[in-house]
C-alpha cells in the first residue's frame, strides 16, 4: 500500500498543534510549580506540608531547656544574691532592668527577624544568639563570685565586682530567656501548617511543664555534699553544669528540628515563577487563539495582584527597620490584636503576682514563720520550711501544666479556644481566692495544680489565636495589601509578659507595705484573673468555625 502526501499529512500533527501542545505542557508545569509554592492553590496562600510528630517534639525541646534554666534561676538566684552581699535597695533594680529592656526591644527583635535574609532562615539566627546569651548570663550569676574571688585579692573591691557581675548575669539571663520565646513561636508559625501549629503549641506547653518540674526537682537536691559538688567546688557550679548541658542539648535539637527557608531565596523563587509566566501572557486576553489557551479575567487580575505583592514584599525586605516605623506598626495594630494583648497582660499580671510571692506566702502566712527573725530562731526555721514547701508547690504547678497541656488537645474540639481561655482564667482566679481565704497546707498544695492550668493556658491559647488571625487574613483576598509579620505580632504578645513584670515589680511592693501582709498579693492575683475571665469572654475575638 502506498501512502500519498495527503494521507501522510492527515496522520502527522500540524505544526500549530505541536506548538499548542508544547505551550500547554509548559503551562501545566508552571502551574504545578506555583501550586507547590502556594500549597495546592495556584494563587492561594502558602500552606506548608504536614510535619511528623517527632519533628514537632524536637522543635519543642527549646521550651524544655528554657524552663529548666528558669527553674534553676528561681531556686538559686536569691541565695546567690544574698551570698554576694547585694543590698536590699538594689533588689527591685535587678528585677526591673530586664523586663524594661524586653518591653522596649522585644518588638524590634520581632520585626527584624521578619526581615532577616540569613541563609539559615529568619528565626534561627536570633534563637541561637539569644541561647548563647542565656548561657553567658547563667555562667555569670552562678559562677561570677567564684571567678571574681580568684582574680581579685582585695575584699572590698572583690565584693563590689561580685555584686556587679552577678547582677549583670541575672539581667542578661532574664533578658535573653524572655526574648527567645517570641522567635521560637514565630519559627513554629513559619514552617508549620495550621493543624501543626496547634499541635506544636501543645507540645511546647507540655515540655515547658516537664522542664520546669525537672528543674525544680534538680534544684531541691543538696548537691554540695555529693562527689560532683566536692569536685566542682559548690552546688552553684553543679547546677550550672547540669543546666548548661541540658540547655545546649535542647537548643541543638530545636535548631535541627525543622528546615527553615531563607527569606532571600523564597523572594527570588517567587519572583522567578511570576516572571516566567509573562512570555505566555497570562495577563493578555489578546493571546487567546483557536480556543487552546483561555484564562478567566479573575485569574488575570489575581496574577497582577501577585506581581504587585511580590514587589511590595521585596521593598519591605530592603527597607530598614526603624523604631518610628515599628511604633507605627504597633499603634496601627487591629483592635482584636490589641484586645488579645490586653487579656494576655492581665493573665500574666495575675500569674506572676502569685508565683513571685508564693514561697514567701507559704512561709509567712501558711506556716506562720518570720523571715526577719534571727536565723537560729524557731520562727525563721519555720519560715524556711514554708519556703521549701512552696517549692514543692511550684513543682506541682509544673507537672499540672504538662498534664493539662495534653488534656487541652482533647477538650479543644468540644469547648474551643474561647472555652479553654475562659476556664484557665476562671480556675486560677477561684483557686488563688480560696488559698488567700483559707491558707491551709494541704489545701494550698492541692490548689497549686490550678496554677498549672493557668500556665498552660497562657503558653498556648493566645498564640493559637494569633495563628487563627493570621490564617484568616491569608484566606482573605485583601490580605496581600496589608499583611502583618508573624514575628512582630508574637513579639507584641510576648511584650505583655515584660510589662506584667514591670507592673508587679513596681506596684506589689507598695501594696504589701500598705496592707501589712502578703495575703493581699494572692487576693490581688485572684481579682485580676476573675476580671480577665470576663474580658476574654466578651472582648477577645475568636475566629468562627465557618471562617477557618
Amino acid at each position: 500500500m502506498t501512502l500519498t502526501e495527503q494521507d501522510l499529512g492527515g496522520l502527522l500533527p500540524q505544526p500549530s498543534e505541536l506548538g499548542m501542545a508544547s505551550m500547554e505542557s509548559s503551562i501545566e508545569k508552571e502551574e504545578t510549580m506555583l501550586r507547590s509554592v502556594a500549597g495546592g492553590d495556584t494563587f492561594g496562600p502558602v500552606e506548608p506540608p504536614k510535619k511528623p510528630t517527632g519533628r514537632l517534639v524536637m522543635h519543642s525541646m527549646a521550651m524544655f531547656g528554657r524552663e529548666f534554666c528558669y527553674a534553676v534561676e528561681a531556686a538559686f538566684v536569691t541565695p546567690v544574691l544574698l551570698s554576694v552581699g547585694l543590698p536590699r535597695s538594689l533588689y527591685s533594680l535587678v528585677w526591673l532592668i530586664s523586663p524594661i529592656l524586653g518591653f522596649v526591644l522585644q518588638p524590634v527583635v520581632g520585626s527584624a527577624s521578619d526581615h532577616c535574609t540569613s541563609t539559615w532562615g529568619k528565626r534561627r539566627p536570633y534563637i541561637l544568639a539569644l541561647g548563647i546569651m542565656m548561657l553567658v548570663g547563667m555562667a555569670l550569676y552562678l559562677n561570677g563570685d567564684t571567678v571574681v574571688s580568684a582574680l581579685i585579692a582585695d575584699q572590698g573591691t572583690r565584693r563590689t565586682w561580685a555584686i556587679v557581675v552577678t547582677m549583670l548575669g541575672v539581667v542578661l539571663f532574664d533578658f535573653a530567656a524572655d526574648f527567645i520565646d517570641g522567635p521560637i513561636k514565630a519559627y513554629l508559625f513559619d514552617v508549620c501548617s495550621h493543624q501543626d501549629k496547634e499541635k506544636g503549641l501543645h507540645y511546647h506547653a507540655l515540655l515547658t511543664g516537664l522542664g520546669g518540674a525537672l528543674g525544680y526537682l534538680t534544684g531541691a537536691i543538696d548537691w554540695g555534699h555529693t562527689v560532683l559538688g566536692k569536685y566542682l567546688g559548690s552546688e552553684f557550679q553543679v547546677m550550672f553544669f547540669y543546666a548548661a548541658l541540658v540547655f545546649l542539648i535542647c537548643l541543638t535539637v530545636h535548631l535541627c528540628s525543622i528546615p527553615e527557608a531563607s527569606l532571600a531565596i523564597v523572594s527570588v523563587e517567587s519572583k522567578h515563577l511570576l516572571n516566567v509566566a509573562k512570555p505566555y501572557q497570562y495577563g493578555s486576553i489578546g493571546a487567546v487563539k483557536d480556543g487552546y489557551f483561555k484564562k478567566s479575567y479573575t485569574e488575570i487580575q489575581t496574577l497582577s495582584q501577585q506581581e504587585k505583592l511580590s514587589e511590595k514584599q521585596e521593598a519591605q525586605v530592603e527597607r530598614q527597620v526603624t523604631i518610628k516605623a515599628l511604633l507605627k506598626a504597633l499603634l496601627s495594630m487591629p483592635s482584636h490584636y490589641r484586645c488579645l494583648c490586653m487579656s494576655h497582660l492581665m493573665g500574666w499580671t495575675a500569674f506572676l503576682s502569685n508565683m513571685l510571692f508564693f514561697t514567701d506566702f507559704m512561709g509567712q502566712i501558711v506556716f506562720n514563720g518570720d523571715p526577719y527573725a534571727p536565723h537560729n530562731s524557731t520562727a525563721y526555721l519555720t519560715y524556711e520550711r514554708g519556703v521549701e514547701m512552696g517549692c514543692w508547690g511550684m513543682c506541682i504547678n509544673a507537672i499540672s501544666s504538662s498534664l493539662y497541656s495534653y488534656l487541652q488537645k482533647a477538650l479543644l474540639p468540644y469547648i474551643g479556644l474561647k472555652g479553654l481561655y475562659f476556664i484557665g482564667y476562671l480556675l486560677f482566679g477561684l483557686g488563688t481566692g480560696f488559698i488567700g481565704l483559707f491558707p491551709k497546707i494541704y489545701s494550698t498544695l492541692a490548689l497549686c495544680s490550678l496554677f498549672g492550668v493557668m500556665s498552660s493556658t497562657l503558653y498556648t491559647v493566645p498564640f493559637n489565636l494569633i495563628a487563627e488571625y493570621h490564617r484568616e487574613e491569608e484566606n482573605q483576598s485583601e490580605a496581600s495589601e496589608g499583611s502583618r509579620g508573624k514575628g512582630i505580632d508574637c513579639a507584641a504578645l510576648t511584650c505583655m509578659v515584660q510589662l506584667a513584670q514591670i507592673i508587679v515589680g513596681v506596684g506589689l511592693g507598695f501594696l504589701v507595705i500598705a496592707a501589712g501582709s502578703v495575703v493581699v498579693v494572692v487576693i490581688f492575683a485572684s481579682a485580676i484573673a476573675l476580671f480577665g475571665c470576663c474580658f476574654v469572654a466578651f472582648f477577645v475575638r475568636y475566629v468562627e468555625e465557618s471562617n477557618k
